[in-house]
């Protein structure tokens, strides 16, 4: 049997039938987002849009919280930053894109994005 985990109806419509969505999706959904913005080293976990090849997209669903109450979600991200970046700059580029990605996709509203900075990486010269 597969695993409980939540779902939200997102589409329900007298045609054809229903459209849901599981949390983790959304989830994976604002990861992947967050990844892409230029600063962001990766998620809390060390998870990185290269890494998510080896350990699979729901890694990705790491180091983000995703709570869904009618229609409305509210994303926590906790991300590691690159060194040399404005951590006020990149935090709202991300809960921008975040936001966009999640009611582009899905076609909830995104109610908050909150980001949680957990480390600064510096480049290593190996």
């Amino acid at each position: 049997m597969a695993e409980s985990r939540s779902t939200y109806t997102i589409k329900e419509d007298g045609g054809i039938g229903t459209v849901k969505i599981a949390d983790e999706v959304v989830a994976v959904i604002a990861g992947l987002a967050a990844t892409e913005v230029k600063g962001v080293s990766s998620l809390a976990g060390g998870i990185t849009n290269a890494a998510v090849a080896r350990k699979g997209i729901k890694a990705l669903s790491r180091g983000v919280k995703i709570n869904v109450t009618e229609n409305h979600v509210s994303a926590e991200l906790s991300v590691n930053l690159e060194f040399g970046y404005s951590i006020p700059e990149v935090a709202e580029q991300v809960q921008q894109k975040v936001k966009s990605a999640i009611e582009t996709m899905t076609g909830m509203q995104v109610t908050e994005v909150n980001i949680s900075v957990a480390d600064v990486e510096v480049e290593s010269g190996e």
